[in-house]
């Protein structure tokens, strides 16, 4: 009797997680927009789970947002940078109001972040290059006050940027912590079955 009334605790606690996970997960963490990001994403190269963590951390997923600087969309991306993408992928005719066009905008960011990821290489530098742009993280790894080799930052001097960073990598970490668990399902009705033939012993 007592290992069943066990059993019903642990398998209320056991629910009662995997409820709050995926409410956490769907209502903070969203895989929003999932057919542009896989597409795009695949073709540039880059992590889809870090195409969600830079879409959180610039819009929250509006694909309206616009920043008082301009930036606009979903990846809030500047009218200059987005005419300068545009046409090295081929996309003819653009126009800032694009931007606010939910595949278009990640397909343009994914491509920006490849090409960050080209020119230099660590998570860092990329997404501080993304939020500062990157003449001032090339200038800033110039300087012996922020870089000590030229390679890594040992000190943002943008506020606003290392504030940018710090965030988006923990949205990617926590994105990386929902969603590279991909076989949940089939782990949980193992889960099942396991307590199931603990409780006929």
């Amino acid at each position: 009797m007592n290992y069943k009334k066990i059993l019903v605790v642990v398998l209320v606690a056991v629910t009662m997680f995997f409820i709050t996970r995926y409410g956490v997960k769907n209502i903070f963490f969203p895989y929003k927009y999932k057919e542009y990001v896989d597409k795009y994403s695949e073709e540039y190269n880059v992590d889809p789970l870090l195409v969600l963590a830079v879409i959180r951390g610039e819009s929250n997923f509006d694909p309206k947002a616009e920043s008082n600087k301009g930036a606009k969309g979903l990846m809030q991306i500047m009218d200059s940078t987005g005419k300068w993408i545009a046409e090295e992928i081929g996309i003819e005719e653009f126009t800032p109001d694009m931007l606010f066009n939910e595949e278009t905008n990640i397909r343009l960011g994914c491509w920006y972040l490849k090409n960050l990821e080209g020119e230099f290489g660590s998570l860092d530098l990329i997404l501080a290059a993304y939020n500062a742009g990157s003449g001032h993280v090339t200038k800033w790894l110039k300087d012996e006050r922020y870089s000590p080799n030229g390679d890594v930052l040992t000190y943002i001097p943008f506020a606003e940027t290392k504030k940018y960073v710090d965030k988006v990598k923990t949205n990617y970490n926590v994105y990386k912590h929902f969603y590279q668990w991909q076989d949940i399902g089939d782990k949980w009705q193992v889960f099942k079955e396991t307590i199931c033939i603990v409780s006929k012993k």
